[in-house]
């Protein structure tokens, strides 16, 4: 990771205070007592994290991904869809007893995202030769809208709303699968003891 010095209004400084605000929201969602206490955070976070991903998939991301090379791009991309997935069935399903597993396999996700983004993406982005403080400004007033006007819905929203919420967990389908009657239908006849009737030949 690096520790550098940056103007407040600075795109990489920006990001850096955001990771570090969601770090603390995990580390006090773990320390957290109540189920109150802990869904408080867990919404702080959620909401932090959403905006975040906005701020960087629309400005930053674009702004750097030339410099930096698509590998280390692809891959923070696809790190974004999994927490995104998450988040969204976190947003769909407000019950449930893997609510706050969910929510701790969330932290640890971004938690790796953050290291990759520190170690690897953002000292590559630094060495451009751009304007980071107009691209921090860009990124606050997006934010500041965000803020006031709400979070544009995603692609992972719409998927987990289509399956209604009933595939966020795999472990916990296959229990109410194999706890479901199979229900296989019986040939016709076959209530009442009748061999089902045969097809006349052509």
């Amino acid at each position: 990771m690096f520790d550098w010095m940056l103007p407040e209004k600075h795109a990489i400084a920006i990001l850096k205070k955001d990771h570090s605000t969601v770090k603390d929201l995990f580390d006090e969602f773990a320390e957290a007592e109540t189920t109150a206490a802990k869904e408080k955070i867990l919404e702080q976070a959620v909401t932090a994290l959403k905006i975040h991903a906005v701020l960087e998939e629309e400005i930053f991301y674009p702004a750097v991904r030339a410099h930096v090379g698509k590998e280390v791009m692809n891959e923070a991309d696809e790190e974004h869809h999994v927490a995104k997935v998450l988040i969204a069935e976190l947003d769909t399903n407000r019950a449930g007893d893997h609510r706050e597993a969910k929510f701790t396999v969330l932290a640890e996700s971004v938690r790796h995202h953050i290291r990759e983004e520190e170690s690897h993406m953002l000292p590559k982005a630094k060495d451009l030769d751009m304007d980071f403080e107009a691209l921090g400004e860009r990124m606050l007033a997006r934010k500041k809208e965000l803020m006031t006007k709400g979070i544009p819905s995603d692609a992972e929203h719409a998927m987990v709303a289509k399956m209604g919420g009933k595939a966020d967990s795999p472990a916990r389908a296959a229990r109410a699968a194999k706890k479901a009657p199979e229900r296989r239908k019986a040939p016709a006849g076959a209530a009442n003891g009748q061999k089902p009737a045969k097809r006349a030949a052509k």
